[in-house]
């Protein structure tokens, strides 16, 4: 008995000591991560996170509210075998096929609905860049071209918020998903974004080269509440949630409430029929029931590679010519989907909590292909 309380009294101090060297070296964001996913089950961020972190919310209008429409046909042809699996087998939350601005088919799996929230993760980033398109149109921002310097003094005057809208900024962040002392964890779990962010240097020339980092975005983020001077909740809310009649109001996660800084690369948690809209707006460059929100230019130009050599990106959207079609969508981290194909009228929606691992070189996951194959199959029947 004496050995065991001699063995669990040296495992406290260890302990002890090493939650004090966290704090001491700024680490004890750590203590959070543990607390937030592994306590909770998880080995890293999840879907339905949202509770465990502090939000803003982003309101909508329930007065104005556009629902979308049900095709005639809703619901009349059932998923494929191969979808079916693929869902079950991925953790799908939910899985809608959009066809001429009509809900044509729409499911959803285990405990989710058309109301349950769902953690965006990176779908979040397209949203900021069409908040810089309406900032520039709402005169807040000149061009993509202005300088981040005209808010932060202390960046390179040849870093441009286009730099940051199109991954190409230079700047020194690692973009490491799971190691736990990286800058992405500390911005998931840390209470203060801004001063990690305000801490990153240019080490490369801005403007010449994509690498996709989630502190561009970021930056972007805190450029449009220097320029707009309001939250990005309210803005997003004013600009968007609101004039697309969205059913539901979102939630943003902040890093404290304290520090109040949306997680502007990740993390909104809405549901998929609001998402959707987002792809509706952009397959319309801009315009909302006539009304233009975003300047038809400058969706072109999200929709566009910015670099020859990366076509897979433009401006916060993800490019592809699968079937020799014009393919752009928005995507997280848990294969979280809005792919838009114009000459189609086609929207496909897909939510959930995994993806399939990428082959090689191919910047699109497996998932990304078979979905748009399934889609297409259960449309011709």
């Amino acid at each position: 008995m004496k050995k065991f309380l001699r063995f669990l009294k040296y495992v406290l101090s260890i302990l002890i000591l090493l939650i004090a060297l966290l704090y001491i070296f700024d680490y004890d964001y750590i203590l959070k991560g543990i607390k937030v996913t592994y306590l909770k089950g998880h080995k890293t961020a999840y879907i339905d996170d949202y509770p465990e972190f502090d939000n803003r919310v982003i309101k909508a209008d329930s007065l104005n509210s556009q629902p979308w429409p049900e095709s005639k046909n809703y619901n009349s042809v059932k998923a494929t075998d191969s979808l079916e699996n693929l869902n079950k087998e991925l953790h799908t939350a939910a899985f809608l096929i959009i066809k001429n601005d009509s809900i044509w088919y729409e499911n959803y799996y285990d405990q989710y609905s058309a109301k349950s929230k769902t953690n965006s993760f990176s779908m979040a980033k397209s949203v900021v860049v069409a908040l810089l398109g309406k900032a520039i149109r709402d005169g807040y921002i000149t061009s993509i071209n202005e300088p981040v310097s005209h808010f932060f003094p202390q960046y390179d005057i040849r870093l441009t918020v286009g730099d940051l809208a199109s991954m190409s900024s230079g700047l020194n962040w690692d973009e490491s998903y799971y190691n736990p002392f990286g800058q992405t964890a500390k911005a998931y779990f840390d209470d203060d974004i801004r001063k990690i962010i305000l801490d990153l240097k240019v080490v490369k020339t801005p403007g010449k080269k994509f690498k996709y980092l989630s502190g561009n975005t970021e930056l972007l983020a805190m450029v449009l509440e220097e320029a707009t001077n309001k939250t990005l909740s309210d803005y997003l809310s004013e600009s968007f949630w609101q004039p697309l009649g969205m059913q539901s109001d979102a939630l943003w996660q902040l890093d404290s409430q304290e520090s109040g800084m949306e997680k502007a690369y990740c993390c909104i948690a809405s549901n998929a029929r609001d998402f959707a809209k987002f792809g509706k707006l952009f397959k319309q460059n801009g315009q909302w029931n006539g009304q233009r929100l975003i300047n038809p230019s400058f969706v072109r130009t999200m929709k566009n590679p910015r670099f020859e050599d990366t076509p897979y990106y433009g401006y916060g959207l993800w490019l592809s010519d699968y079937k020799d079609k014009k393919i752009f969508y928005m995507r997280g981290i848990l294969g979280q989907y809005i792919i838009v194909i114009p000459e189609d009228d086609l929207i496909i929606v897909r939510l959930g909590q995994g993806l399939l691992k990428r082959n090689g070189e191919d910047k699109h996951s497996p998932d990304f292909y078979r979905y748009i194959d399934e889609a297409y199959k259960m449309l011709k029947n």
